[in-house]
Order: C-alpha cells, then sequence, then structure tokens
C-alpha cells in the first residue's frame, strides 16, 4: 500500500474533494447528504479554519475540516470538526483515523480551546470525544454532539451554533 501524506487543501484539491466527500456520505446513517455543500458553502463563506486532504498516490482519499462555532454561554475558541469522508473504498484503513489525529494536532497547537463534533458517536469516541452533559446541539439527536476540550479551560455550557452552511445561521 501507497504512503498515505496528509497536507492542508489546495485550489487543485477542490473538485476532488467535492467528489470524495459526495462519494463518502451517499449512504452515510449519520447524515442529511449534504456534506459537500456545507463544505462549499465553509469554503465560500472562508470560514474553514481547517481544511485537509489525506493522499495515496495521486489521490485524494479522504478530507476533514474545522471551523468555528458560537457557543450560547460566550466561550470563545472552539470548533466544529467534519465533515469527515474517507474514500468508501478505503474506509477502515486508518485514513480517518489519520485525519482526526493531524487535524486535532493542528487545532490544539493553532490554541483552539475545544472541539465539538455531530456524527457518529462510535468513530469520534475512539479519539476522546464525550457527550458533555449542559452543551447542547437542538438539531442533534440525543448522544450525536460530542465534545473534546483541548486545552485545560473550563468546558463551555449552552447552546451550540454552527455556521450557516450547515443550514441554519449561527443559531441552535
Amino acid at each position: 500500500m501507497e504512503k498515505l501524506w496528509i497536507r492542508r487543501e489546495a485550489e487543485e484539491d477542490i473538485s476532488s474533494i467535492h467528489r470524495l466527500v459526495a462519494r463518502s456520505y451517499e449512504t452515510a446513517r449519520h447524515s442529511a447528504h449534504n456534506a459537500p455543500q456545507i463544505v462549499e458553502g465553509l469554503r465560500d463563506a472562508d470560514v474553514l479554519s481547517l481544511s485537509l486532504v489525506a493522499i495515496q498516490g495521486f489521490d485524494v482519499v479522504g478530507y476533514i475540516a474545522a471551523s468555528p462555532v458560537l457557543i450560547s454561554d460566550g466561550t470563545g475558541g472552539w470548533y466544529g470538526l467534519g465533515p469527515v469522508a474517507v474514500d468508501p473504498e478505503r474506509q477502515n484503513a486508518g485514513i480517518g483515523g489519520s485525519l482526526m489525529g493531524q487535524a486535532l494536532q493542528e487545532l490544539r497547537e493553532g490554541g483552539a480551546g475545544g472541539v465539538v463534533s455531530l456524527g457518529d458517536p462510535d468513530f469520534y469516541r475512539r479519539f476522546g470525544f464525550e457527550v458533555i452533559e449542559g452543551l447542547a446541539y437542538r438539531a442533534a439527536p440525543a448522544g450525536e454532539l460530542l465534545a473534546m476540550n483541548l486545552c485545560d479551560s473550563s468546558v463551555p455550557q449552552g447552546s451550540v451554533s454552527y455556521h450557516q452552511a450547515f443550514g441554519s445561521p449561527y443559531q441552535d
């Protein structure tokens, strides 16, 4: 198997990212199947704080994004992690885990207070995400908003709001 490289997205990756994210979320249980449009909306609004691709050979085989979230208690420096996408033919080969590790490292190094995620709880729990009592997102089924504190600050309490690219303009 070819070596996996993870790097920031480049302009020439954008169409490959779109195709990859669409394929990856086509049958995903934890998805409204609008992930490609979310990525485009975040990119167009210039709020992609992190946009990483995983490359094998010459192919984009994985993708992860992070963007700022608002928390009703005023806590700043928290990010929403996702979408996370891996080529369906290459899933369960460690690509998603490698992307997650790199994204969390870069967010820590950048001074992020913490991250929240929506999606497959089993995937996110492997990296230390957990349900935090008092932190909520009204559009998520119970137990699917997971969070991780990345620094020694206190964990926020309140309602999480994602960028409007996720479907609602910074509202819970």
